[in-house]
């Protein structure tokens, strides 16, 4: 008996895209940073490890992968040189020999440094740019750092310290024209457009003057992939139908792991093929109905001012413009919010600021760790508009 494998969906064609990029031989040069941002679990991971990251090995580049949310109790800067560490491991006979030799002055702070191989952190007194330097000329190659949810790293100071760590080592990599060994790139992934926009937005931020790149959700290629897996398995008499699966797939918001859930719901009452449409529509409509669910009783749970700041940031979301909660705009609407719902406060920044510090409490609202605000799951605005009717 043959073993059967899982549905593999491979996205060669965009890994050939992004890593063109990264070296500015594509129609976007990414080679100062790419900044990947898609709502969660639409396969921006799966794509990073399944296709990405053996492109760039392929391609002989050396790759080092963070993600951030692997252990949200850790600080995302350790989590970073964790995995810094981690890569210089392997070339720890060429490490010690570059230590001894002389005339390298840019490695002179390893002379005096007793580093334990054996531990996944990097010795005190080293820091990420000089960790990543010394990764550089050890390895000999060039590196591609991919961060994923990379909004993360904000959480904290030592986290946004990581950041312009990164960009230092970045700069000072890729400068010069003679380096054929291509220095650094840096490929930084979030669930939040919002959220990632912060490292970008302005001229305090660590990559600012980037920009955020729509990670391109999957498409019709792969439901029309994924309905012949899945008659493979079937009589044919008993056929799903591509545009059967891809409209189920667009109901809950081109997500893998849920179109998975609906199949799953399906197989267990599988009918005529007549049926199967209306069994994944209706299976689609029951999970999404569950997630919406959800929205709705945290939102009846707000008082009214509660209500309006998360209108407003919902409103600011929609169109990826940031939140300034203490700028006369914002008061103005969220007093005009307040009106339409029947409230006769009137709301100033002691009123805002309440109403974001019990957003944050419930989980409802992000903060950066230099104070910027975004919605914790920006599908509360989807859900927000359509609530209206929008």
């Amino acid at each position: 008996m043959s073993k059967r494998t899982g549905f593999v969906f491979k996205r060669d064609g965009l890994a050939v895209t992004v890593a063109d990029g990264l070296i500015g031989d594509g129609l976007q040069d990414y080679a100062s940073g790419l900044f990947l941002a898609a709502p969660r679990r639409t396969g921006k991971s799966t794509f990073l490890r399944e296709d990405l990251i053996p492109q760039c090995e392929n391609r002989g580049w050396l790759t080092v992968y963070v993600d951030l949310w692997a252990d949200r109790d850790k600080d995302p800067a350790d989590l970073i040189s964790t995995a810094i560490a981690a890569a210089l491991t392997p070339y720890e006979k060429g490490i010690r020999k570059l230590a001894k030799s002389a005339g390298i002055e840019k490695l002179n702070f390893l002379r005096t440094l007793s580093w334990d191989f054996t531990q996944p952190q990097l010795p005190a007194g080293a820091t990420l740019t000089q960790a990543i330097e010394l990764l550089h000329r050890a390895a000999q190659k060039m590196i591609v750092l991919i961060i994923d949810e990379a909004q993360h790293a904000l959480t904290s100071e030592a986290g946004v310290n990581a950041m312009f760590a990164l960009k230092a080592a970045r700069d000072e990599l890729n400068q010069g024209v003679d380096r054929g060994d291509g220095g650094l790139r840096l490929v930084f992934t979030g669930s939040n457009r919002d959220k990632l926009a912060h490292l970008v937005l302005n001229k305090n931020q660590p990559f600012y003057g980037s920009s955020i790149t729509p990670f391109p959700l999957l498409g019709k290629d792969f439901t029309k992939a994924y309905t012949a897996h899945l008659n493979s398995h079937l009589a044919q008499t008993n056929q799903f139908s591509a545009a059967d699966i891809d409209d189920a797939f667009e109901l809950v918001g081109r997500r893998p792991e849920m179109l998975r859930t609906i199949i799953g719901d399906v197989a267990l009452e599988l009918g005529e093929a007549t049926q199967l449409g209306d069994l994944l529509r209706n299976s689609a409509a029951m999970l999404r109905a569950g997630v919406w669910a959800e929205f709705e009783s945290a939102y009846n749970a707000l008082t009214l001012p509660q209500r309006a700041v998360l209108q407003v940031m919902a409103d600011r979301a929609q169109l990826n413009e940031p939140f300034a909660p203490f700028s006369d705009a914002t008061v103005v609407a969220v007093a005009k919010v307040l009106q339409m719902l029947g409230s006769d406060v009137v709301p100033g920044t002691q009123t805002i600021q309440a109403g974001i510090d019990a957003l944050r409490e419930k989980e409802l609202v992000w903060k950066s760790n230099r104070g910027a605000y975004a919605l914790e799951d920006k599908a509360f605005a989807d859900w927000l508009r359509q609530r209206q009717g929008l």
